[in-house]
């Protein structure tokens, strides 16, 4: 059997230049490509096999021991001005902690270490589920308030609401007529979704991944902050940008997966499930917006298990490490720090540490959000300039590719 390509949708190496690394990401994609070949990483007889997964643990070696002499490189080129940060998120109304860790906080990060970064209200994508529009609109306004709460600083970065530039769903069909069927079949966010529709999902919802490209690339971005369990939607992006360089010349970069250190956040409730805002269980989600009453209600209730000391294993423990994670996430400590703080405290007295500890950090946040609720002109004011700076850079990206297609 001939040897399988790693795709290093990781940005493992680019001209020579260590971008980013991440293991699981690596893995991630040596998992597609069984699949493609409809095997199952079960069977590793093969010595063929055997040897990618030593290639892919080398590459990971590799990085890890190279990552320090790296990261002062990796911060001149953040800031040259050739980088591009896209990410975008849902109008959900106000975040959650999870939202707040598992993205949000990552974005002001960013917009420190980069120059060129756009943050996108992707009010498009949330029309896949069926939403009221005055709840639309408001959820719309809502999201933005929290999020210059948080610290996104429209000086930083551009802010603006995806719908507004109407670039982004043309160039989603245009790509949508590069993309086939069963490739898009076999994206498994596509599969759980569709499956609790009683497979009944809507023509959006199956494209979503597409009008995600097209988000990504419309900027021609070089690097896009994702969750895990959006690595596969990045790679579906490159995938259309290769294909369209390929047919038509060198137009799109490759697009580089950003992931957040920090751990996925899961629901005080049951921590084999992330936090959700639609958990049925009100104790199982805490808002960024919540009392310090309510936070500490929530985290008394939270889900452990009968072992009262504190430590961290995610697999035998997941409700005391999901506290441990919301700790360190916090306050900025590592694991490691978190549990040299935590020893000899008992899970009762640990709970009441990290609610202490997320009302601390929330509590300026949920005071902004209420201020900015009120002016309603401001906020519209901050997505309309932002539309107007984001169409500067879209506008001729997109000319370019009607030009290219033979549109005009």
């Amino acid at each position: 059997m001939e040897n399988l390509p790693i795709k290093h949708a990781s940005g493992l190496a680019c001209s020579g230049e260590i971008w980013f690394c991440n293991f699981s990401l690596l893995l991630v994609n040596f998992k597609l490509h069984l699949s493609d070949q409809g095997m199952q990483l079960g069977s590793m007889e093969s010595s063929s096999l055997q040897k990618q997964i030593r290639l892919a643990s080398m590459s990971f070696t590799v990085c890890k021991e190279l990552e320090a002499s790296f990261s002062e490189d990796r911060t001149c080129k953040a800031n040259n001005g050739m980088d591009r940060i896209f990410s975008g998120i849902q109008p959900t109304g106000i975040p959650h902690l999870g939202n707040y860790l598992g993205a949000i906080q990552n974005w002001v990060r960013l917009q420190e270490e980069y120059n060129s970064v756009l943050y996108s209200i992707v009010d498009l994508h949330s029309l896949t589920v069926p939403r009221d529009p005055p709840y639309l609109r408001q959820s719309i306004l809502d999201t933005t308030a929290a999020i210059l709460a948080c610290g996104i600083n429209p000086k930083r970065c551009f802010l603006f609401q995806q719908s507004q530039v109407p670039e982004h769903a043309e160039l989603g069909w245009i790509f949508g007529c590069f993309t086939s069927v069963p490739r898009l079949r076999r994206l498994p966010q596509w599969k759980i979704k569709n499956a609790s529709q009683n497979n009944e999902g809507n023509v959006g919802l199956f494209t979503y991944p597409v009008l995600q490209a097209a988000d990504m690339l419309l900027y021609k971005s070089t690097h896009v902050p994702v969750g895990e369990d959006q690595v596969l939607h990045l790679e579906l992006a490159q995938d259309i940008a290769q294909h369209f360089n390929k047919k038509y010349g060198k137009f799109f970069p490759m697009p580089r997966a950003i992931l957040n250190s920090t751990k996925k956040i899961k629901s005080l409730r049951d921590p084999a499930a992330k936090m959700s805002k639609s958990d049925p269980q009100k104790l199982a989600t805490v808002s960024i917006t919540d009392s310090a009453e309510e936070i500490v209600l929530k985290f008394r209730k939270a889900v452990t298990d009968f072992t009262s000391e504190v430590t961290y294993d995610p697999d035998s423990r997941p409700g005391v490490s999901n506290l441990v994670s919301i700790h360190a996430a916090v306050t900025g400590l590592s694991i490691k720090e978190v549990l040299h703080q935590s020893v000899g405290l008992d899970t009762a007295h640990y709970k009441m540490i990290v609610a202490e500890a997320v009302i601390q950090k929330l509590a300026p946040i949920r005071n902004e959000i209420k201020r900015l609720q009120q002016d309603k002109c401001h906020l519209e004011n901050v997505l309309k300039a932002g539309a107007e700076k984001a169409k500067e850079l879209a506008a001729p990206v997109y000319q370019e590719v009607r030009r290219l297609v033979g549109l005009q």
